[in-house]
């Protein structure tokens, strides 16, 4: 019962596979509900918002600083006569950096690179996503003409095979021919039930990649992409969100050894405080501080050092990545070349094949072929036709694996119809640090209640 329905699924998704007169799904499609649908987008922009939150702490760190406190206490004092005494004291407390050197400004400014890297790495993501669900579309689409070419070869063979069995009932062909018919006839039913096999679990990974299951699927053309390696490789170098988000890491680190420097020389505060005691005695209090470290057993060296080496390792990571990005981009222009070359070469195989499968039937008919040479050049046209489909898809996955590898697979460019996230709405809202009770923090609440609601 499993199995039948199972099957029975795979029978409905490819009889819409290959009706495209009905409801069917457009690539369009399929990569809007990808991008509407992905939690790894969701997980990625709540880190974006995140790293928001960073520069408006940053910000923060510049502002006056308010505390309160209340102190009760109630004090004895056992001599000769036990007296006891009650005070409260309830004080407010403000704190204001008025010069550190830039080390607070070189601190936000660190931050706001992290906030650029971030938002390129939401950009990677979004590609990554848009890649699957371009992958699991033609994996869904070529699975369904691969079962549809083993249902096909499984009638052929059936009746080579039927034939067979009337041509040795008359005497024309020995028994030979017969089980060779018959073994092949097995082999294209176990082929025929592992292409449903393959179709269902496409099917299974459309539902994830996607966030919902294919609708029939039409077909699709390559996607326009740049006909020279080296300007697609020099394009990619500029553009690619990897290596943005590496160069903003490498900037953040030189900001922050800047920053680390700065650090070690003094800085200047506002402090006061006013505080009323239980008697309404009311004092106030208002300075100005300076002071820098002297020596702290070699924890401020060492910090220099650290920030130090996580610039030269950034700087190593930027020329990492751009090294693998040129690599991704040849090696997606080589596959693309490779899919156009095999899907010309299988067009040509088949019409050949074609032909070949006619005449040899025809010659079996007449008795100067026998069984297995039917059987050989039908299998001739059949590996033809599945090299057409795969060659097809390879030719589709591996476009969009250059667009990818150009960092050109998003939203934006492929002018998909949704709503796009903008990184600059939230960031806006948050970067001057906005307190509680102001106008920003009553759009923050609503923005986030909006989101956990979502």
């Amino acid at each position: 019962m499993i199995k039948r329905k199972g099957f029975a699924a795979v029978a409905m998704v490819l009889a819409c596979v290959a009706a495209p007169s009905l409801k069917a799904d457009t690539l369009a499609e399929a990569l809007s509900a990808a991008y509407n649908n992905s939690g790894l987008l969701e997980q990625n922009r709540s880190l974006l918002r995140a790293a928001d939150e960073g520069v408006a702490q940053s910000v923060a760190a510049t502002l006056p600083i308010i505390n309160w406190s209340v102190s009760a206490n109630r004090t004895w004092v056992d001599t000769s006569v036990q007296t006891t005494s009650d005070s409260a004291l309830a004080r407010i407390t403000g704190d204001l950096t008025l010069f550190d050197f830039g080390v607070s400004q070189l601190g936000i400014e660190a931050q706001k690179e992290v906030v650029l890297g971030t938002r390129q790495a939401l950009r990677d993501v979004e590609q990554d996503v848009l890649y699957r669900a371009v992958q699991a579309y033609m994996n869904v689409r070529s699975a369904g003409e691969f079962m549809q070419l083993r249902q096909n070869n499984v009638r052929v063979i059936t009746q080579e095979f039927r034939a067979a069995q009337d041509r040795f009932e008359v005497g024309e062909v020995t028994r030979t021919d017969v089980a060779l018919a018959e073994a092949r006839l097995a082999a294209a039913r176990s082929l025929l039930a592992a292409a449903q096999g393959e179709l269902a679990q496409s099917i299974e990974e459309y539902n994830v990649a996607v966030g919902r299951a294919p609708e029939g699927l039409r077909a699709v053309n390559p996607a326009p992409v740049s006909r020279d390696l080296n300007d697609a490789k020099a394009f990619a170098v500029r553009n690619h969100p990897a290596i943005l988000e590496a160069q903003h890491s490498v900037t953040a680190a030189e900001l922050n050894i800047m920053r680390a420097k700065a650090a070690t020389r003094p800085s200047v505060s506002l402090n006061g405080f006013v505080s009323t005691d239980q008697d309404s005695n009311t004092s106030a209090q208002l300075g100005v501080s300076i002071g820098g470290p002297i020596y702290q057993g070699g924890a401020i060296l060492s910090a220099f050092r650290e920030v130090q080496a996580n610039r030269d390792a950034a700087r190593s990571g930027l020329h990492l990545t751009t090294l693998a990005i040129e690599q991704q981009v040849g090696n997606a222009y080589a596959l693309l070349q490779v899919a156009r070359a095999s899907r010309q070469a299988s067009d040509q195989q088949i019409s050949a094949a074609q032909v070949a499968f006619e005449g040899v039937r025809e010659e079996a008919a007449l008795g100067s072929r026998t069984t297995l040479d039917v059987l050989n050049a039908e299998q001739e046209l059949l590996d033809a036709r599945a090299n057409l489909i795969a060659a097809q898809s390879d030719e589709v996955i591996a476009s969009y694996a250059l667009l990818s590898a150009m960092g050109l697979l998003t939203a934006d460019h492929l002018n998909l119809p949704v709503q796009q996230y903008d990184p600059s709405a939230y960031y806006n809202l948050v970067k001057d640090a906005p307190s509680a009770l102001s106008p920003q923090g009553a759009a923050l609440d609503r923005v986030l209640e909006s989101i956990g609601k979502e």
